[in-house]
């Protein structure tokens, strides 16, 4: 990503300042002792060790001593980051491949664009009568390439064909960002889908699925490919048809409540999944890694509410934490104390609490999570009369989805909102375990080598850097480490202010809607003009429109983890794309039928860079 961006990370990578200090440091006189305590302070002279003034013998042996241990120290971190992989292997590698596509694309791009379509049919007659996919690979890459120029007006570099082909092999391909891992997919899309088995690419949420299906998607429609579209508000009759498509863009979460909702179908007619064959998962290690313990989870309505939920959110409003209850934020559980227990049970006029026939525990202790662990504009926000749950890895508005075991309902309670029918849990699985029934899987992301050993041990999934298309020229600053919040933010504000003085756009990533809102009024109060990106409605309505132009000169955007995954900011803004939304705004009224919603094709206009 081409815009400046701001983190409010608290880690810090200051390992070559560290030893650039200490060593500028022993050449003084008076050496300087940094403690952690004068760490905190802001004695910010990180990693200094400490030292005392030393003479004679005993000063030599000291120095022999230190420069032994800075010596291991160096020889540690360069085993570790030694000979880090730029992909020149992969390149190497994959380098008799790229040459035989390359020498066919003359003859390819002299084919008419019927011609183009006739050898997608070939292909597909070919795999089905027995050839492998790997002798099929070279000639449609390249027409895939020929296809991607006609229509997107993109050619795939060679870094481009190699990988694809590394997702082909079932490989996990490590991708700098705005190296175009979407439009690298749709070449093992293509050549898979030519099984007739049909293809699953999956995304981390539906803008991205609507916008790579609606994008790079006419390329495999081009050459006569079917493909299909997830999205939440989908019909069953929809969601099968859609499947059925040689290729189908979709949601992790979509794709894995499809599974499960068919799981508990009662008759053949009601299954809308087809069979599994070849998955590509994009930012794979936000599905794989940091969500792969996450249940997915269907539930059924089970009894009324009780209005043992208000009573419990009153009791836990009125303890106090670490006399009443502790607290595990790691674990996310509490605890009740011996006083938290015999208060409760003096409040309620109860012998024991933990009485199976009236369960007040759990009431309890659910309000206290819900009081200390579920927080307002950060886990959930609220609508009208309903409790919305936020993603924690995505920032987007879990639509339709509830905590199970009475959680969503102590929510509620704590807000003094209509609680909801409770629920119990019809069926469950995780995204690991869901995504190892694929007889063949891949993933890209810009960020995998670092957890290469889980995907390997996991999933058996083998990670390959894929070599950039041109040397990497960012500059990468290190850390600044805070000990007050507030202090973090007052500098967030200054450096903003700095930059976009200079006009350069300035993205600021928040880790929560409470953050995002709170950095906004601070910035509001110093007269700088931006635009704010989080789960709430408001905000979602112009997500397509606020991203398209987070890039124009002085643009100042703040966004929470949304715009984290697969957002590409073009520098100067994009125009194209705000005049197609304006079209769209005043065209589409006039093509869609009112009774069933059939968009009527429209032949795309022209490119327009500007736009007034």
């Amino acid at each position: 990503m081409a815009a400046s961006s701001l983190c409010s990370s608290f880690t810090t990578k200051a390992w070559s300042n560290a030893q650039s200090s200490s060593s500028s440091g022993c050449r003084r006189k008076h050496h300087k002792t940094v403690t952690l305590a004068g760490f905190l302070r802001g004695d910010f002279q990180l990693l200094h060790t400490t030292s005392f003034p030393a003479s004679g013998s005993r000063a030599r042996r000291g120095r022999r001593r230190r420069s032994g241990a800075v010596a291991s120290l160096g020889g540690l971190l360069g085993g570790i980051f030694k000979g880090t992989d730029t992909g020149e292997s992969t390149r190497q590698q994959y380098a008799a491949t790229v040459n035989v596509i390359n020498g066919l694309e003359r003859e390819i791009s002299a084919l008419s664009d019927s011609e183009l379509r006739d050898r997608t049919f070939a292909l597909r007659e070919r795999a089905q009568q027995g050839q492998t996919l790997d002798s099929l690979l070279p000639e449609a890459f390249a027409v895939v390439r020929e296809a991607s120029k006609r229509v997107l007006g993109l050619r795939p570099f060679d870094v481009q064909l190699i990988g694809g082909m590394v997702l082909h092999k079932g490989e996990i391909a490590e991708m700098r960002t705005g190296e175009g891992k979407t439009l690298v997919a749709i070449l093992p899309a293509y050549l898979n889908a030519l099984t007739g088995k049909g293809v699953h690419v999956v995304t981390v949420n539906d803008y991205l699925a609507r916008r790579d299906c609606e994008w790079v998607g006419q390329v495999p429609r081009f050459l006569g490919l079917k493909v299909g579209l997830i999205q939440q508000n989908m019909t069953s009759e929809q969601r099968k048809e859609n499947y059925l498509c040689d290729i189908t863009y979709v949601t992790n979460s979509e794709l894995g409540f499809d599974y499960l909702r068919d799981n508990l179908a009662t008759s053949v007619e009601e299954l809308v999944v087809r069979g599994f064959n070849y998955c590509i998962i994009d930012e794979v290690d936000s599905i794989l890694i940091d969500e792969a313990r996450t249940p997915l989870i269907i539930s059924g309505p089970a009894e009324k509410p009780s209005d043992r939920y208000y009573k419990a959110a009153k009791i836990a409003a009125a303890f106090e934490r670490d006399i009443h209850y502790t607290v595990d934020e790691k674990q996310k559980t509490v605890l009740l104390s011996e006083q938290g227990y015999e208060d409760a049970e003096e409040i309620l006029n109860v012998k024991d609490l933990y009485d199976p026939r009236e369960q007040w525990a759990s009431y309890i202790l659910n309000a206290i999570k819900a009081k200390e662990l579920f927080l307002r504009d950060v886990n959930y926000i609220t609508r009208g009369k309903e409790v919305l749950i936020v993603d924690e890895f995505t920032g987007r508005v879990m639509q339709g989805r509830r905590w199970s075991d009475g959680l969503h309902q102590a929510v509620e309670a704590k807000e003094g909102l209509p609680i909801q029918n409770e629920t119990v849990t019809l069926a469950s699985i995780s995204y690991q375990n869901f995504f190892l029934q694929f007889p063949k899987l891949c993933g890209m992301t810009g960020t995998a080598a670092t957890e290469s050993t889980e995907f390997e041990s996991i999933y058996k999934l083998k990670v390959t850097i894929v070599p950039t298309n041109k040397p990497m020229i960012r500059k990468d600053e290190s850390d600044v480490v805070f000990r007050a919040t507030s202090g973090k933010w007052r500098a967030v504000v200054v450096e903003i202010s700095r930059m976009h003085k200079t006009g350069r756009p300035v993205l600021v990533g928040t880790t929560s809607v409470e953050q995002s809102d709170s950095l906004s009024e601070q910035l509001k109060e110093a007269g700088i003009p931006h635009e704010v990106l989080n789960a709430k409605p408001e905000n979602v309505e112009r997500e397509a429109e606020i991203v398209a132009q987070s890039g124009r000169l002085g643009a100042v955007t703040i966004a929470t983890n949304m715009a984290g995954r697969g957002t590409d900011i073009i520098l100067g803004g994009n125009a194209e794309f705000m005049a197609r939304l304006k079209l769209r705004e005043i065209l589409m009224p006039r093509v869609v039928k009112p009774d069933d919603g059939v968009y009527v094709s429209i032949k795309k206009p022209l490119p327009k860079k500007t736009w007034k």
